[in-house]
């Protein structure tokens, strides 16, 4: 077995222990499998890196729970970054594990941090698969429990995360109302 297959293997162990299930899998293992299909799909050239991060993106999400951290967007955020550390440490101990050196260790835990979002290619890359994955998997379901000025919030603030390329794709493949078709076009 290569490295990377011993670390997404290794991800995907860590994330079947997810007590909550989505159409009958634990939640973060199914939402890695298509965060790796949405980035083999956008990126088919994507970097061993690059890989290892889509996949390990929520790993072990479940363990640091929203309802522990206080209301509000302090709380909110500060739940976001303790979220971004732990995947980043996880990953990274996998990966010291299977022989990845520190270089691409400390790339991957940046690029789950989302450091140098818009100025790193890898982490854009990243944020453009993480997009695609809420917009195909996650967003009916969103939209189904919120007011429709949410969503246009929510679909502006997706789209202001992605590249200009992305925003393109996405417009191309999803069937979106005019006023959030509009709320992608208008992004910058």
């Amino acid at each position: 077995m290569s490295r990377l297959q011993t670390v997404l293997t290794a991800i995907d162990t860590a994330n079947a222990l997810d007590p909550r299930l989505d159409e009958g899998q634990p939640e973060a293992l199914l939402y890695g499998q298509r965060m790796t299909a949405e980035c083999d799909r956008l990126f088919p050239n994507a970097s061993k890196v690059l890989r290892i991060a889509a996949r390990g993106q929520h790993i072990e999400r479940w363990i640091l729970k929203r309802a522990d951290y206080p209301e509000g967007r302090a709380g909110y955020l500060k739940w976001r970054r303790d979220l971004a550390a732990h995947h980043a440490s996880r990953v990274g101990e996998i990966m010291a594990d299977a022989g990845y050196d520190a270089l691409d260790i400390t790339t991957v835990g940046g690029m789950l941090r989302k450091e140098g979002i818009k100025r790193n290619e890898d982490v854009q890359a990243l944020e453009d698969v993480i997009c695609f994955v809420f917009m195909k998997w996650y967003f009916a379901p969103f939209a189904a429990k919120h007011s429709p000025e949410k969503i246009l919030d929510i679909v502006a603030k997706t789209a202001r995360k992605m590249s200009t390329s992305a925003r393109a794709q996405a417009l191309e493949e999803f069937d979106l109302p005019d006023d959030l078709a509009a709320a992608i076009r208008d992004a910058a």
